[in-house]
């Protein structure tokens, strides 16, 4: 694998891949990657070889500095080495390199190019400057964001650190690696053209579908309308209860020891404690006061109560159930010395993962890689396909079988995005106890309630097909187990153990199909001492440490505005499902792939994990703000709850800034260098403030972005749906669905050169397919109506 990008997105699809075994070079400019420049610093003093963010995404890489422009000798050798390029430049500077696709491919038409950009290689914003915190906000997640916010006046707020552009680079992975699986089976080569805002706008939770099925709009203020729901101070530190369903709030009454107050009839059910909720947090409050974290976390899970720990970075580092799974890896560099980094987001039962060799020094592999004879890919010529069948080639997972046990959010992401890059997906599932996901009331008004018509369900299932089989019966296991020999994949995220009760774990499906890839998902993993504990997705920012870290300036943790562990951990599974299928391409065997919604995340806050380790205290909250740009931050204009972000990276961008917004700002001594604009960066984002409130969003963004400065709207749901540049691309999914007519959807977010590009079909009806599934894996039609009678097939 080659990386040529400078990016934290590119250098994450790298790593992932990487730390699964791949030869990773990784191709610097002379004076450095962007990321050595970034910190944390041992002491805080800036040092390229010593940065924690570059320690972290460069593990298992051999680093070389070349002068793209210049040496295209060089550059080509490499190119005619790799399987996969990562790269994140636009096409004007792909061509004017000689590597944009078209290039590339008449030499190499099973190469893989994956190019991660900010809002994609073509549409009106292809060209924009982009930021982590341009693409947090132009992707709707930080409009969303905190959580509960009390405050209008507050902005939006993006999470910790690069939690975007990582994002981005899980997602570039696993496209790259499905791509790369179709190249060594036809020798036909793909190019990726990622946006990560699209990413961002991807994984939204029920916004989206709230707004195009509801005609409501979610936003950051308010309350969760299920309660109790919040973070809550114990009498050491903070901890995080969510009560989804009413048998929970059952169980916290009477482990509450049924005070009389909860006895209250206001309580009982949930729209009453929605409509009295400043009562029941008082409440709560009180009790939960007298707690400890630690005892009152262990308490409530022996009794299926989702409370999570809001761990700090030093907590986080001491979890005896992260150490016993081997999450935490020490990794010793020439530089640091040995410190403990975030690991691997998955256990293995193949264990690929392994940190070879720690982050390079900068070139240090330069003259060792130009002296040696890389070996040239050749494709076989019995698999390249004829150039004029590359239009038609069909998408990287064509013919990969799916058998898909999930349901809710984090199991449907993970089938839905394997769905979107070409796998039947076949989506097992029961009118007797169907998904939750159908049953969520995000429904078009007017119209009545349906297990077809709730957009959550909708929304996450895109491309599927649909089985209705009641696995409480007898005869339903083998009808599950020749569906499942017939497959590659199979994919779970129930409570851990309800696999093996049923009788479909990975031992007992490996025995119909020993080359079986069986990824499993669950809060806190299938093995460690907590491995019984209950998770939502909510609750996974706090457990992560990311909450801790997420805040406005002064200010106390936060939620993230959406449920991240879920399609972190769908994403991460698809990921690792990938590389399964191209290990056991080659001569492999199948895999089990133990995904922890906890880890996924919590693999995510290596800035803040290693700023702990090096200098013995976590970083500071600062809402939208950056350690090293200002300004740096997200602006009220002209309009109703209307923001926008602007971010200067350096010097030159700063003066064309204030070429636009004040041309005397330039000459103010408190902001002549970036260490003086962020000491005086409240008087700089005031100045700054004044000039966008009169404004609107979109006419800021342009005038900033016509001379070269990062600067982008907040979105909302509703701005997202109606967006043209999202529309250009073909990201909004309008496809007919036969109960609910053409919805909006979001949709895929990358677009392939050899497509066929677009969603291939609206959500599944329950059972729609039952009958075709079961008539390819050769049941006769008297058998399907024996089996439809007895209500196995239900």
């Amino acid at each position: 694998m080659l990386e040529l990008g400078a990016g934290v997105a590119t250098a994450y699809a790298a790593k992932l891949m990487g730390d699964l075994g791949a030869s990773v070079i990784k191709v610097e400019p002379p004076a450095g990657d962007r990321a050595r420049t970034r910190g944390p610093f041992p002491g805080g003093t800036p040092h390229r070889e010593r940065s924690g963010l570059f320690l972290f995404l460069n593990t298992n890489k051999q680093s070389v500095t070349l002068d793209l422009a210049s040496e295209r000798a060089e550059l080509a050798r490499l190119i005619a080495w790799a399987d996969i390029v990562v790269d994140d430049h636009r096409v004007a500077r792909q061509l004017e390199l000689g590597i944009s696709f078209a290039q590339l491919s008449e030499a190499r038409p099973d190469l893989v190019l994956c190019s991660i950009t900010p809002f994609g290689q073509s549409g009106p914003y292809s060209e924009y400057r982009a930021e982590e915190l341009t693409v947090a906000h132009g992707g709707g997640w930080a409009f969303l964001s905190p959580g509960a916010l009390e405050d209008p006046e507050r902005p939006p707020l993006k999470a910790f650190g690069h939690q975007s552009d990582y994002q981005g680079g899980l997602a570039g992975a696993l496209a790259s690696l499905a791509a790369h699986y179709r190249a060594r089976r036809t020798g036909l080569g793909e190019h990726v053209d990622l946006s990560v805002q699209e990413y961002i706008a991807s994984f939204l939770e029920q916004a989206i579908p709230y707004h195009t099925y509801a005609g409501l709009l979610a936003t950051r203020h308010g309350q969760r309308g299920l309660q109790p729901w919040g973070i809550f101070r114990c009498r050491d530190g903070l901890i995080f209860l969510a009560t989804i369903e009413q048998d929970q709030w059952e169980r916290l009454v009477e482990f509450m020891g049924r005070p009389e107050w909860a006895e209250l009839e206001v309580f009982a059910q949930n729209p009453g404690r929605f409509e009295n909720l400043d009562l029941l947090h008082g409440f709560l409050q009180e009790w939960i006061g007298e707690w400890s974290v630690d005892e009152l976390f262990h308490a409530g899970q022996k009794r299926r109560i989702c409370f999570a720990p809001v761990l700090s970075m030093e907590q986080l580092g001491r979890q005896e159930h992260l150490r016993e799974r081997g999450f935490l890896v020490s990794v010793d560099h020439p530089e640091t010395g040995a410190l403990t980094y975030p690991g691997p987001a998955y256990r293995l039962r193949e264990p690929w993962w392994r940190v070879r060799s720690p982050a390079p020094r900068l070139g240090e592999h330069t003259d060792e890689i130009r002296r040696a004879e890389l070996p040239a890919r050749v494709v076989a010529p019995h698999v390249a396909p004829p150039r004029e069948a590359a239009a038609d080639a069909g998408l990287p997972l064509a013919g990969v079988r799916v058998a898909d046990f999930s349901w809710v959010w984090a199991g449907p992401f993970c089938g839905m995005m394997l769905a979107h890059l070409g796998a039947c997906v076949i989506k097992l599932e029961s009118t007797g106890r169907p998904d939750l996901g159908r049953r969520l009331p995000i429904f078009v008004p007017d119209t009545e309630p349906g297990l077809n018509r709730s957009g959550y369900f909708n929304q996450w299932n895109q491309g599927k097909k649909s089985v209705s089989l009641d696995l409480s019966q007898p005869d339903a296991l083998a009808v599950a187990k020749r569906i499942v020999a017939s497959c590659d994949v199979v994919v779970e995220n129930f409570a851990t153990g309800v696999m093996d009760r049923l009788g479909l774990g990975y031992d007992a499906l490996r025995a119909v199909r020993p080359d079986l890839i069986y990824a499993s998902i669950s809060g806190y993993g299938d093995a460690g001492p907590w491995r019984d504990y209950m998770a939502y997705g909510p609750a996974i920012g706090p457990l992560a440490g990311l909450s801790a870290l997420s805040g406005y300036p002064g200010g106390e943790p936060r939620e993230l505005g959406i449920s991240l562990g879920d399609p972190t951990a769908g994403l991460t599974a698809a990921v690792a499902i990938c590389a399964a299928l191209v290990a056991r391409g080659e001569g492999g065997r199948g895999q089990y792939i133990d995904v922890s919604l906890w880890e996924s995340v919590a693999a995510l806050v290596a800035e803040g994990f290693l700023e702990q380790q090096m200098n013995g205290r976590p970083p500071e909250r600062m809402g939208n703000r950056d350690p090293w740009m200002a300004p740096h931050g997200c602006f009220r204009c002209a309009g109703d709850d209307d923001w926008v972000t602007i971010a200067c990276a350096d010097d030159g961008e700063w003066r064309r800034l204030c070429g636009v917004v004040d041309p005397p700002l330039a000459e103010d001594p408190r902001f002549g260098t970036a260490t003086l604009r962020k000491q005086n960066e409240d008087a700089l984002d005031g100045r700054i403030g004044a000039w966008t409130r009169g404004l609107d969003r979109f006419e800021v963004t342009r005038r900033l972005q016509a001379v070269g400065v990062a600067a982008f709207p907040s979105l909302s749901p509703a701005d997202l749906v109606a967006d043209p540049h999202l529309g250009s691309r073909g990201f909004i999914a309008r496809l007919d669905h036969p109960e609910v007519g053409p919805r909006a959807h979001t949709g895929i977010p990358w677009r392939l050169a050899r497509g066929p590009n677009g969603v291939r079909s609206p959500a599944p009806q329950l059972g729609a397919h039952t009958d075709e599934v079961l008539r390819e894996i050769g049941y006769s039609a008297e058998e399907i109506r024996r089996l439809s009678e007895a209500k196995v097939l239900y």
